[in-house]
């Protein structure tokens, strides 16, 4: 016969053992385990440096390739209405993201294939970043990685401007 001591003795072991065996992470000794996150990816610099960018610039988009030349010289008449791409607080710059009033700060970022991209904080390739097809320090190319974006915006020319006189 069970005496009435041991029935909450029972049922407190009852308990503990439910909760052990429920609770992977459960200890006695107070030393829980932790899960390990896996390593953020290695970030990449960028081969362009945001200093190169920052200024004034025309702007203008094309959707066929054929157009690339005449993009360029409508983007070099924009310069009297220049797009500006600032300097970010912290090494950034300040441009517009796609369908986006404001502009803030974007980061260039360098990825392993040796393509480089400008988008917020972030892993890269990430649907607001675009890629950056090319650039000469006189002529940027770019384009939106989200398809929606890069069909409504095309390719996009920046030509920077010539120095205030």
């Amino acid at each position: 016969m069970v005496s009435l001591r041991t029935v909450p003795t029972l049922a407190a072991v009852s308990l503990l053992a439910a909760l052990m065996g429920g609770c992977s992470s459960f200890s006695l000794n107070g030393n829980t385990p932790t899960a390990q996150e896996p390593p953020a990816p290695r970030e990449i610099p960028s081969s362009i440096r945001s200093d190169e960018l920052v200024g004034r610039w025309g702007l203008a988009a094309y959707h066929k390739p054929e157009d690339r030349a005449r993009t360029e010289n409508a983007a070099r008449g924009q310069c009297r209405q220049p797009y500006i791409i600032g300097k970010g607080p912290t090494g950034g710059v300040i441009m517009h993201l796609a369908d986006e009033a404001t502009p803030q700060e974007l980061r260039l970022k360098g990825s392993e294939s040796g393509k480089n991209y400008i988008g917020p904080e972030g892993p890269v390739g990430s649907p607001q970043d675009r890629e950056i097809l090319s650039f000469d320090g006189r002529v940027l190319t770019t384009r939106f990685l989200d398809p929606d974006a890069a069909t409504r915006y095309g390719t996009m020319v920046y030509v920077r401007c010539a120095p205030r006189a």
